[in-house]
């Protein structure tokens, strides 16, 4: 079984470095629309045959022209939407930004602090719990799927889930808007990363270097 990844394209508030983690969240930029337009032809290699978004707008609105190419609904499922910013919802300061990110390091990799809780948000425990049940409902009757999600929820997930990768490199690996990381293996048995890279699927072309956000970008295979 083959699990993609794909990072939802850009919007205003990854632009404006806003933490915007509730629904319906902001829509796409016209790059995140590009970017959301290149999608199908950067995965088609990899045979999708289903594809899932959360329930944020820019997440479907990124997965519209891939699913449409496939001739599929995006199928909405909710747990795969972005970890809950709580308190820190709205805010766009570096102090803010940094609570976030170092609440979300904590839990990855297989050591991780769940019981570690972002402020007024969701326990790494919690997290797992939901993001645990959406991919499994996500690959249910397929052998390929393409689930469009969040950065932080696909670098904490893949971090604790992925049994080859070492929690460092995703640390170091962040996701541009619309990077994509391959898993392969299943809910049951476990997963391996196969590929990751965090530049926007279709090329640099895609990527906004100005973009204040709390991600980068990088590109790399996973041996």
């Amino acid at each position: 079984m083959r699990l993609l990844l794909i990072r939802h394209g850009q919007t205003p508030s990854n632009v404006a470095g806003i933490l915007d983690t509730d629904e319906p969240g902001a829509p796409l930029t016209e790059l995140g629309e590009q970017q959301a337009a290149a999608v199908p032809d950067a995965v088609d290699r990899w045979g999708v045959e289903a594809v899932r978004a959360s329930t944020l707008q820019r997440a479907q609105h990124t997965a519209a022209p891939l699913a449409a190419r496939l001739g599929v609904d995006v199928d909405v499922i909710d747990g795969l939407r972005e970890i809950r910013a709580g308190d820190l919802e709205g805010l766009r300061d570096r102090a803010s930004q940094r609570a976030y990110v170092d609440v979300a390091i904590a839990w990855g990799g297989p050591a991780g602090d769940l019981e570690r809780r972002m402020p007024g948000g969701e326990s790494g425990t919690e997290f797992f719990a939901r993001y645990d049940a959406a991919v499994a409902e996500a690959v249910v009757g397929h052998e390929v799927v393409a689930v469009v999600s969040h950065g932080s929820a696909i670098r904490v997930w893949a971090s604790a889930r992925a049994r080859n990768l070492d929690p460092q490199f995703v640390i170091d690996h962040d996701l541009d808007n619309t990077g994509v990381v391959v898993l392969e293996g299943d809910p049951e048995g476990g997963w391996e990363a196969v590929f990751w890279t965090g530049s926007p699927l279709g090329g640099e072309r895609l990527a906004d270097d100005d973009a204040d956000d709390v991600t980068g970008e990088a590109a790399d295979r996973v041996d």
